[in-house]
């Protein structure tokens, strides 16, 4: 009986304390990090920094991104699985973790286990772009054709193996029997500047990364990989009009908990993440990228992420994708 009541106490106690730092969740003398598990600069930069920057002015406390790039964001992100589940520390990370279970071997961290979705921040389609002067006709079902008429002609851009530029350009080789060469860059932008230049012939980039030379008239948009036409660039027909049904492709952004955070906080950033999204401030500048946020629930995004991980796990076994 005493021993009972002793257990009773000690979970009254542990429960008032957890509910106690719940309540003071975030504190001014605590500043929150957001790991960023790519270099400054990239596209989860563009994301997370300005989602940052609304949700301190929300939180009304600090948050700082600490970028920890490597191993196509797997060293920042086996980092932040080790961090406390206090609230203070999240992860900001994109659909290359759902790509890295197939491409690296022995990973320190299991995104499904050791972390809990929260939203995905944003999400922008994949785009077919090729250099004006290389093909004899600039429609999808031209450009087919031609690659299928002279295999191994032809190559593409990536911003790297594993990356979904490249695993995108995998995806179409295989749903049009085709034989493109891949040619793996460090970075968006020299893969588009050799592209421009005539370098290379062509590239499956973010559509917010290729947007400035579409408008330029320096790249050719074949398709864009969506169900439907990108409100910003109506007059880019999608893959599933021009005949390729299955290609659906985006690089979307999103941030996670660390495993066990405690619930209250977890449902509050969620809370708040979504009012940021909602502003007008995120939502002009996310327009400006051509990029959209996928309305889904936090358990329906974590079905979404191990779709994912299947989705390109098939995608890679298929290709014979490998690092270098």
């Amino acid at each position: 009986m005493l021993r009972n009541i002793l257990l009773l106490l000690i979970t009254s106690v542990l429960s008032l304390a957890a509910g106690a730092q719940t309540s003071s969740w975030p504190s001014s003398n605590k500043p929150i990090t957001f790991i960023n598990p790519f270099p400054p600069g990239g596209a989860v930069d563009a994301f997370g920094r300005p989602l940052a920057k609304q949700l301190s002015t929300q939180l009304n406390d600090s948050i700082l991104v600490d970028n920890r790039g490597g191993a196509g964001g797997t060293v920042g992100a086996a980092a932040a699985a080790k961090m406390a589940p206090d609230g203070y520390t999240w992860l900001l990370g994109a659909v290359h973790h759902s790509i890295a279970p197939s491409m690296y071997t022995n990973l320190s961290y299991d995104i499904t286990k050791d972390f809990e979705p929260i939203a995905i921040i944003g999400s922008v389609p994949h785009v077919i772009v090729v250099n004006p002067s290389k093909f004899p006709k600039n429609d999808l079902k031209s450009i087919i054709e031609e690659i299928r008429a002279h295999p191994g002609k032809y190559n593409y851009a990536s911003t790297g193996n594993g990356t979904s530029q490249h695993l995108t350009g995998e995806l179409f080789k295989m749903q049009n029997k085709l034989f493109i060469t891949h040619i793996p860059y460090r970075g968006t932008g020299p893969a588009l500047q050799d592209v421009v230049a005539g370098q290379v012939d062509m590239m499956f980039d973010t559509l917010a990364g290729a947007a400035p030379f579409i408008k330029s008239g320096q790249l050719i948009a074949v398709a864009v990989a969506t169900p439907k036409r990108v409100d910003a660039f109506p007059n880019i027909p999608t893959a599933q009009e021009l005949g390729i049904s299955n290609f659906v492709v985006t690089s979307w952004y999103a941030m996670w908990a660390i495993k066990g955070t405690p619930k209250e906080i977890v449902e509050k950033m969620s809370t708040e993440v979504q009012i940021a999204l909602a502003s007008p401030e995120i939502k002009e500048r996310w327009a400006a990228m051509g990029a959209s946020v996928p309305k889904m629930t936090r358990p329906e995004l974590a079905v979404f992420i191990n779709q994912e991980i299947v989705r390109w796990n098939e995608v890679v076994k298929k290709s014979g994708a490998k690092l270098d």
